[in-house]
């Protein structure tokens, strides 16, 4: 039997909350709508897509010794994954909470996750983690890991590649050290200007420029419903997201579209095809409710379909 290609991940593994106003959202005001829980976390969401599209998955996290660090390592479980995660008994599981309006749009996200930046950095220092790492073909973390953490994952990975979720304009900047390791850093707008310094209006092709001009090898950059921008040693190219059929949930999608182009980088394809790859995982997620969308191949298939070639873009 052939061995699947292997990522192993580290970093956000967590309790999701995602509640949705179920009106016209009134700041300031008490807003009628509903609130519902889920396993989420960058690495992990990805992962979960990455193990989806046909790739072996083990993931590094700390989770509390809760009744929802007990959920979260039974979504670890079914998910198929690998588990070389820490618990510590005396704190509570991290926590994402996000409030969306009645179209699925964020309004405000708040994340209780101090046991990541406690905690994490004294992982990499396991004899058992190295060797979990050596048996991977590719490293996939999140800037859940404070910078020190993030450094000594990739002083263990080697020669491997090191592929990377930007988390949020707070965090990104954590990479900012390290960008020249990595070999793709996927990122919204906000994060790669956050990342890059730039000004908020910076027109995309700018935007590309000073990414590369911080020495970030390749990046990938979304924009909401605009084309998906990247670039890698080639130049730079945008992939035009299909209009998803219903929006479900927003929560995730970023997640799915990096995991699904990782897994189709690790099976031979080059950046520009994987990403059509990342964007048809993305529409699927945006028309779930769920943070990791369940689909068939068929399904995966039909939605690849609706996502046109990459663009060459100056």
């Amino acid at each position: 039997m052939n061995r699947l290609p292997t990522i192993f991940a580290a970093g956000g593994a967590h309790i999701d909350r995602r509640g949705q106003v179920s009106g016209v959202y009134a700041p300031a005001a008490s807003n009628p709508g509903t609130m519902k829980e889920d396993i989420g976390g960058g690495v992990f969401n990805a992962l979960r897509m990455a193990v989806r599209r046909g790739m072996g998955g083990a993931l590094l996290s700390v989770r509390g010794g809760d009744s929802a660090g007990e959920t979260v390592a039974r979504a670890i479980a079914q998910a198929g994954i690998e588990d070389h995660s820490v618990v510590f008994l005396d704190r509570a599981t991290p926590s994402y909470t996000a409030i969306l309006d009645n179209a699925g749009e964020l309004i405000v996200g708040f994340a209780d996750m101090g046991l990541y930046d406690l905690a994490l950095p004294r992982q990499m220092r396991r004899a058992k983690l190295r060797d979990a790492v050596a048996a991977a073909d590719a490293v996939l973390a999140d800037a859940n890991l404070p910078t020190d953490a993030l450094e000594r994952l990739m002083d263990l990975a080697g020669g491997k590649p090191v592929f990377a979720i930007a988390i949020s304009p707070a965090k990104v900047v954590r990479l900012a050290p390290l960008v020249k390791r990595l070999k793709l850093l996927f990122m919204n707008r906000r994060e790669a200007v956050a990342l890059a310094g730039a000004p908020a209006d910076t027109p995309m092709p700018g935007l590309l420029a000073a990414l590369r001009g911080a020495g970030l090898p390749g990046g990938i950059v979304t924009d909401g419903s605009e084309p998906v921008a990247g670039f890698d040693a080639d130049g730079g190219f945008t992939v035009t997201p299909p209009a998803p059929r219903r929006i479900a949930d927003v929560t995730g999608a970023g997640d799915a579209l990096a995991g699904a182009t990782v897994a189709a980088m690790m099976r031979g394809l080059g950046l520009r095809d994987a990403l059509r790859e990342g964007v048809a995982a993305a529409t699927l997620a945006i028309e779930s409710p769920d943070a990791a969308p369940r689909f068939d191949a068929e399904a995966f298939e039909a939605a690849l379909a609706l996502v046109p070639q990459a663009r060459e873009v100056a």
